[in-house]
């Protein structure tokens, strides 16, 4: 009994000791850090500009486990000022990075003979063009397709009687737009089972292959391949996928604020207890919230409940491809003199090119007050000073912050960007039509169910997938994942 018990120990510490070589493996969601660092002297009217650009990309009108897609990119305006992550399409399967976009449904790649796609990007990454003649799985979208015909309802797609091909054409509101043909191809996917085991499927999907670009889409500062729609209507991927019983209708992702960004990105719920839910609008072409007030420091300011309610005309949109935050006008005005006023008797206000802006020679989270968004369900989404305020150049000492949320003029449109939406999770469950989220650290640990009915969870270690993860969380996933063969390998031995 003793040489069993002995044998027992042994076997159980080489396989722990493997455990942590193998922890020197990467996975797959890793987080990588691939944007240039810049100058802070980028102003705030510049990305009010890009974010204005980006807001034309508003388009109107049996779980394999939990299939995560990496996360890159960063929220800070000041590097790049967005999310995007790198997907698998085609046989043999060619890597694209794409945008991740809340405010859209296409996912769309730059094709061969793609005229105005980029040829360089200046976050470092190396661009693709998607060639349909490559790919031994692909194929054309006819007219006749069932998913060519739902596309036309919801203006995602179109259809050439002369060609019978199934086409779409995205204009934006800057005048940039692009337009292609749609493909059907194999999606890559990465799935973690049992807490850390990894397993590569696939799905066919329907994209878009862009043939032309204009305008801003164009250039290579901040160029990716495409772009990933994760809105609600029946072309985005979320939906194809959950029609084919492969991925519940739900996504949820967790965007790290600082340290170089990345996160977390998963089909399926993150199960996380203190997360609060709101009900989606209906019947709206993007993920439009009821917000019903705004609180700073505790007091509900006075602020017309019209300001907020939904129209074909405004409304509260999340969208993770906006970079800042913007106030419709009215909201705006009482968001900024509520602040000032809390803070004006201990900080400088001035303005640096129409933005309010402070000088501060201490911490911002001991002078800046709490922010609070209040949602119908009584949902708030609690914002702390680095939720709402961006960092500019120090001037005499002080460090200047200017206000992220800006006004957007004779308009009753609120738009949620990365600004709010970074160090928090966020589900955005379909099934159910609504919207959870709860302040975080996405660099931790989450839980994602990938079963709504069984409540079916897996353990994803984000901190563990990053190269920049504790030791602590490494060893916690090695352990848990050894558990199960150490118990079998001292029944085998007893």
């Amino acid at each position: 009994m003793a040489a069993t018990f002995t044998a027992w120990i042994m076997i159980a510490a080489f396989l722990f000791e493997s455990a942590l070589v193998m922890g020197g493996f990467p996975s797959t969601l890793q987080l990588e850090r691939r944007i240039p660092l810049a100058s802070h002297e980028l102003e705030l009217s510049q990305l009010r500009e890009r974010d204005r650009l980006r807001h034309g990309r508003l388009l109107q009108s049996s779980s394999v486990g939990v299939v995560d897609f990496p996360v890159l990119g960063t929220y800070d305006p000041f590097l790049v000022g967005l999310y995007y992550t790198k997907i698998q399409l085609g046989s043999p399967p060619r890597e694209f990075y794409v945008q991740i976009d809340t405010g859209s449904d296409v996912l769309w790649i730059g094709c061969n003979s793609c005229n105005g796609c980029p040829q360089t990007s200046g976050l470092k990454i190396e661009l693709n063009l998607f060639d349909p003649g490559s790919s031994t799985t692909a194929s054309l979208i006819p007219c006749s397709d069932t998913r060519c015909r739902a596309g036309l309802q919801s203006s995602d797609s179109g259809c050439s009687s002369q060609t019978n091909q199934c086409s779409y054409a995205f204009q934006y509101g800057d005048g940039s737009g692009t337009s292609g043909y749609y493909v059907a191809d194999l999606l890559h996917l990465n799935s973690i089972l049992e807490g850390s085991m990894t397993t590569n499927s696939t799905a066919p999907i329907m994209f878009g292959c862009s043939v032309s670009q204009t305008g801003d889409l164009t250039k290579s500062d901040r160029a990716v391949d495409g772009i990933f729609g994760f809105g609600q209507q029946s072309l985005s991927v979320i939906s194809q996928l959950s029609s084919q019983g492969i991925t519940p209708r739900m996504f949820s992702h967790c965007l790290k604020g600082n340290n170089g960004g990345g996160g977390v990105l998963v089909f399926g719920e993150i199960v996380e207890p203190n997360i609060v839910y709101t009900p989606l609008v209906r019947s709206q072409p993007h993920y439009n919230l009821d917000l019903r007030s705004i609180s700073v420091g505790g007091q509900v300011l006075s602020i017309n409940p019209s300001v907020f309610s939904t129209s074909s005309s405004q409304g509260t949109i999340v969208d993770s491809g906006t970079t800042l935050a913007y106030l419709a006008e009215e909201a705006y005005d009482a968001f900024m003199n509520a602040i000032t006023n809390t803070v004006s008797q201990t900080v400088r206000p001035i303005l640096n090119k129409g933005n309010q802006c402070y000088l501060i020679t201490s911490s911002v989270n001991e002078i800046f007050p709490q922010v609070s968004l209040n949602f119908a369900g009584g949902a708030s989404l609690i914002l702390n000073p680095q939720d709402y305020l961006v960092q500019q150049n120090s001037i005499g000492g002080a460090a200047a912050w200017c206000v992220g949320f800006q006004k957007i003029q004779g308009q009753g449109i609120t738009i949620l960007g990365d600004l709010v939406l970074k160090d928090k999770i966020f589900v955005y469950d379909l099934a159910n039509q609504r919207i959870g989220w709860t302040n975080y650290d996405c660099s931790m640990s989450v839980n994602v169910s990938t079963n709504v009915n069984t409540a079916r969870t897996e353990f994803v270690n984000a901190g563990q997938m990053s190269n920049d993860g504790s030791s602590q969380d490494q060893t916690r996933s090695m352990i848990a994942l050894l558990l199960p063969i150490i118990a079998i390998t001292g029944l085998l031995l007893m």
